[in-house]
């Protein structure tokens, strides 16, 4: 499937910030703060492996996490209307990340993901 006029020109901004190409989007709605998504790499078979994947954040402000999976650090990180967060290189193999459910937050999100796949 093409990307529409308004996805490509969002995929050519975010293509010059991270200065890599990518040729697939996955999009992600969630409604509120009851959904959320649980601790997980993105390490399917399809993913060029070690490539830029590109997150791009509308609507509510939401807390992300980032976990070490040898060492079970944590970081954590709030993703605002408009920001773009690049994971890329290693992140895949020693990370995982997860978006925390928060009874805070009532109104929706969008995440947009950019990534390079094997098509």
């Amino acid at each position: 499937m093409a990307f529409t006029k308004e996805l490509l020109s969002l995929k050519i901004k975010v293509e010059e910030i991270t200065n890599e190409k990518y040729n697939a989007c996955l999009l992600n709605l969630y409604h509120d703060g009851e959904e959320g998504m649980g601790w997980h790499s993105d390490n399917e078979s399809t993913i060029v492996s070690e490539s830029s994947i590109a997150s791009v954040s509308f609507g509510a402000e939401r807390k992300f996490s980032l976990k070490h999976k040898e060492s079970k650090e944590t970081i954590s990180l709030i993703l605002e209307n408009g920001s773009l967060l690049e994971m890329k290189g290693l992140t895949q193999r020693f990370w995982q990340h997860s978006l925390p459910k928060s009874k805070k937050v009532s109104k929706p999100r969008v995440n947009l993901t950019f990534r390079k796949m094997t098509i």
